[in-house]
């Protein structure tokens, strides 16, 4: 009996071996998804020959039936041995799709794939946290809505420092690192709204700000066609969604297809398109999302919105629309104009997750500026971990980080260069930074798109006296900046500033638009994860938004999540319109009060709570080599908090503006009149100004993490040096006034000029300043009384003559 099913066995694999290869017959000419050459075809290879398909090697990705000659027939099923064993359940168009790929991507990548859902690009926790504060607050700091209902894996990846740095963190911020999450709740009904308008905010949610994440397709526009799961990242797709392979079976002019059929990841996998080869995930693949927001991908490269359609091409047509906006070129990122791409910074934790949820990108992005760069005192390599990424308002101490050559896990992935050099740097949180190698005292970065540079950390620069000396001021002789700044502070020298997120949902006239949450959901019984007909999830309600207006110069500081001073932009600065089934507003231009869910955190809450409108700490992603000017900061009321140009350009909000015929006491003469621009009742001052000179907070500051608030008082005394010292710095030729004086005594006195030398110098500025308004009075004082003398004693004479 044993003999016969041993014979049978043999028959059915020597039968399957001879199955015919005819997926080719159809789509002769389509690329590899590798290089035959590769470790991931030859595992593939290896996959298709245990399933009887020797030569047959789609089906190892795709599933199908390879036997069949027809095409409905060949499109479905799939083998008995990935049926019984690891791999396709069925036929997979789109193999990358989250809701199949542990059958697909997941044989070779199980921890990645797993670990999938719990990553920030799929939940969007973070982006859904802010909405939900900007109507109202509606689950206070706590961060447990998502995209989908989940829990956290039960071991993170990464290395067991890591494990520990993030356990640690978790304990320490419980509110941004959730054990679960749940499915935010369905898309109210009209009738729903009439009872209660707040639950507009799941439509706005639904329709809108979740048509990213990554088991969706998206909005397909021109720049946001895009893969589903991992195809997200690692297909590439041009900006209009057009195949240009060599496949005949797929339309050349229809919108939604991949470039070509090739993976997109790491310096050893190379893309071949129109006979030129390219490594890396480009940054134009992760823009199809980081578009919007805090819009960090486009800042990157330099591009910042607007209205206006300049310039015009050849046959005089405007810009077109890219992610549905129009855009100015601005000064692009300094690593990008190296050559760097987003993966070359952010690692694998940064993008698949390690497992666990994250409230927001502060506790998803482990890397640090001085993982690479250092301090002017310390390499790297010198720093202790969590150095700025305290969550602390002190700076991190402690023994050295060092680096490593023990890669573990991460060799699996294929982007290991040869080269380990003197080891392998270690991000602020403990896992190797398999791109950037130490060698002596240098930095070399072995970029994903094949490219090699070498980098001087800051206290090379120092020992060489390559920093300039105004770099040396900044960063080496003022501590306070380097011990509580973030380095992009200075060095983001703009930022994409979008005030006021004017928003409304309309429910009048049984408007709908899609749900795209719920579309997200529809995949075909497990087959693509793609929608072929979004009118199928049609709900209440349609969504419009606008801005009051727009800002990129010198963004605002506050104090972000981690502890340090950064760069602060409007967030979601939610004025909500809902306008009911019967058209008339249930809510009109408002902005919720928040009392008792806003703490304070350090600065003073008005009694009637504060104003839900978010200012957000931010990375703008606009580095410069050159920082801001010290005035920018020091001598702005912008940077304080205080609002541009103090906040005084801007009328009373809350009033009703009515421009038509009117009195000179501003009485309105026709009866027929329009409101020019209705009021806004709780916004008495202007939206770029979020606290006031007596430290209350007007808007709220960062609503992820417990140390986001405006610039504490003891904070913005030591930062507001208006009128002090432009006192001597106004005449001194240099760009960059406020360190002008300092060079200036240092280049001619020979003075070396440190941090106690500045404060000695500021004090007695301060006090000169002091005495001679003092002199002044008594002049001015003195002056008076002469002249009041002199009248008195002129008309006394004129008196007597009369």
């Amino acid at each position: 009996m044993k003999k016969i099913i041993v014979c049978m066995a043999l028959v059915s694999v020597l039968l399957s071996a001879n199955v015919k290869n005819s997926c080719l017959s159809c789509h002769k000419g389509i690329e590899p998804i590798r290089d035959h050459q590769s470790k991931m075809m030859q595992k593939i290879f290896q996959l298709a020959a245990k399933a009887g398909a020797k030569g047959n090697d789609c089906v190892v990705c795709h599933g199908g039936s390879p036997q069949e000659s027809e095409k409905a027939k060949a499109h479905s099923g799939t083998l008995d041995y990935f049926l019984k064993h690891k791999g396709p359940k069925n036929f997979y168009p789109a193999p990358g799709s989250p809701w199949i790929n542990e059958h697909t991507c997941g044989m070779c990548h199980p921890k990645q794939v797993a670990a999938q859902w719990n990553n920030l690009m799929n939940t969007e926790g973070g982006k859904i946290h802010g909405a939900l504060w900007g109507f109202g607050a509606k689950e206070g700091y706590k961060h447990t809505a998502g995209n989908f209902n989940g829990k956290n894996l039960h071991q993170r990846i990464g290395t067991k420092v890591y494990r520990k740095y993030m356990a640690k963190l978790a304990r320490e911020e419980p509110q941004g690192f959730p054990e679960k999450m749940h499915e935010i709740p369905k898309a109210p009904t009209a009738e729903e709204i009439d009872k209660d308008p707040t639950l507009s905010v799941y439509t706005y949610l639904r329709q809108e700000c979740l048509r990213c994440h990554t088991s969706g397709k998206g909005r397909k526009r021109r720049g946001d066609y895009r893969g589903i799961g991992c195809s997200s990242c690692h297909i590439p797709y041009s900006n209009a969604g057009l195949y240009e392979g060599n496949d005949p079976t797929i339309d050349k002019k229809e919108h939604g297809h991949s470039l070509v059929h090739e993976i997109q990841s790491s310096r050893k996998v190379k893309v071949q398109v129109h006979g030129t080869q390219y490594s890396g995930i480009p940054v134009e693949t992760c823009t199809t999302c980081h578009n919007r927001g805090k819009r960090i991908g486009v800042s990157y490269q330099g591009l910042m919105e607007t209205n206006y359609q300049a310039t015009f091409d050849s046959e005089g047509n405007g810009q077109p629309k890219l992610h549905t906006k129009r855009y100015l070129h601005l000064q692009e990122d300094i690593h990008y104009s190296k050559g760097m791409l987003c993966q070359d910074c952010h690692t694998s934790q940064d993008h698949h997750g390690d497992g666990t949820f994250r409230g927001a990108n502060l506790g998803a992005v482990e890397i640090e500026c001085q993982d690479c760069h250092g301090t002017t005192d310390k390499y790297p390599w010198e720093l202790p971990l969590g150095y700025s990424d305290e969550f602390k308002t002190k700076p991190k101490t402690g023994k050295a980080r060092g680096t490593t050559k023990n890669l573990a896990a991460y060799l699996k992935q294929g982007a290991i260069p040869k080269d380990k050099g003197d080891g392998f740097l270690l991000s602020a949180r403990g896992n190797p930074l398999v791109k950037a190698v130490r060698k002596g005292d240098k930095v070399v970065m072995h970029l994903a798109s094949g490219k090699d540079i070498t980098l001087t950390p800051l206290k090379g620069l120092k020992q060489e006296g390559k920093l300039s000396k105004e770099g040396l001021v900044a960063m080496d002789q003022i501590k306070a900046h380097t011990d509580r700044l973030e380095c992009y502070t200075c060095h983001a020298t703009w930022a994409p500033q979008c005030y006021g997120c004017h928003v409304k949902i309309d429910y009048s006239g049984g408007k709908q638009n899609p749900d795209y949450l719920a579309a997200s959901h529809s995949h075909h019984n497990g087959v693509t994860g793609d929608v072929k007909n979004l009118k199928d999830f049609l709900v209440d309600g349609k969504v419009t938004e606008t801005r009051s207006y727009l800002r990129w110069e010198n963004p605002a500081l506050a104090q972000n999540g981690e502890g340090r001073i950064s760069p602060v932009i409007p967030g979601c600065q939610v004025i909500l319109t809902v306008i009911g089934k019967d058209g008339k507003a249930k809510l009109q231009n408002h902005i919720f009060k928040l009392k008792g869910v806003e703490k304070g955190k350090g600065v003073n809450i008005p009694k009637e709570g504060v104003n839900s409108i978010v200012m957000s700490p931010v990375n703008p992603h606009t580095i410069t080599k050159k920082g801001r000017s010290c005035e920018s900061c020091h001598s702005s009321a912008k940077a304080l908090g205080y609002g541009i140009n103090g906040g005084k350009y801007f009328a009373d909000q809350s009033k009703t503006t009515i421009v038509d015929l009117m009195t000179a006491d501003q009485k309105v003469l026709p009866r027929q009149v329009d409101e020019q621009i209705p009021a806004v009742p709780n916004l008495k001052d202007d939206l770029s100004r979020f606290v006031d000179e007596n430290g209350t907070q007007l808007q709220t500051v960062g609503d992820h993490w417990k140390l986001s608030q405006a610039l504490g008082n003891e904070t913005r005394s030591k930062l507001d040096r208006r009128g002090v010292c432009l006192s001597c710095h106004q005449e001194m030729p240099s760009e960059d006034l406020a360190v002008s004086l300092m060079v200036h005594t240092a280049k001619f006195a020979g003075v070396k000029i440190d941090n106690k030398m500045h404060h000695t110098i500021v004090h007695k500025t301060i006090l000169l300043s002091a005495w001679v308004q003092v002199l002044a009075g008594l002049v001015l004082g003195g002056s008076l009384v002469y002249w009041l003398m002199r009248r008195r004693k002129r008309r006394r004479k004129k008196f007597d003559k009369g």
